[in-house]
């Protein structure tokens, strides 16, 4: 019996032993690579949000460089006038028209025509009616950013293009001042 003792007290310490050799991930390393793991998947979500932002106001930059192209090519037409709007932004569906853009009218890439939210681009000019005739001698468009918190990205019949508050108000057509890159 002796003997029968000694072989399964050292049978067992051989297991016991055998399972500590056995490579495995203790709970501390487990939660430490999960725990990097939601890290990374959080700053990746994030950096691709804000790369998703910035395109989209890369789109509508281009689309108002669109729209001012047009209205150029409207004024040469025109002795130099543009579309008349007062009052308001014009309907870019309209100004479309007026302009001869044919297909898709550039609208802002996450405009919801239902709820109109964001608003769509905006126009405005200094003449004295709302018709879109060839009546104005100067014009604002401008498209809300989405990167760059109540900002607007505003061109002007001047040339000019840049940044500005959303707080600004705009009339008659006139560039505001204080525009930056």
């Amino acid at each position: 019996m002796k003997i029968k003792k000694n072989l399964l007290t050292e049978s067992a310490f051989t297991l016991t032993k055998a399972r500590r050799t056995e490579s495995a991930f203790t709970l501390i390393e487990m939660l430490v690579v999960v725990s990097i793991i939601g890290i990374l998947a959080a700053l990746a979500t994030v950096s691709f949000s804000s790369t998703q932002k910035q395109a989209r106001d890369t789109a509508r930059k281009s689309d108002l460089k669109q729209y001012q192209n047009s209205l150029e090519a409207f004024a040469n037409k025109n002795n130099g006038l543009y579309p008349a709007w007062y009052s308001g932004s014009a309907p870019m569906a309209s100004l479309c028209s007026a302009l001869g853009i044919t297909g898709t009218c550039p609208n802002d890439p996450r405009y919801d025509p239902v709820d109109g939210d964001p608003p769509p681009y905006g126009y405005q000019s200094d003449g004295t009616t709302s018709d879109l005739m060839a009546k104005a001698t100067q014009y604002i468009l401008w498209a809300r950013l989405e990167n760059v918190t109540d900002t607007f990205w505003v061109v002007c019949s001047t040339g000019q293009s840049g940044k500005i508050s959303s707080g600004t108000v705009f009339g008659g057509g006139a560039c505001p001042a204080g525009l930056t890159q």
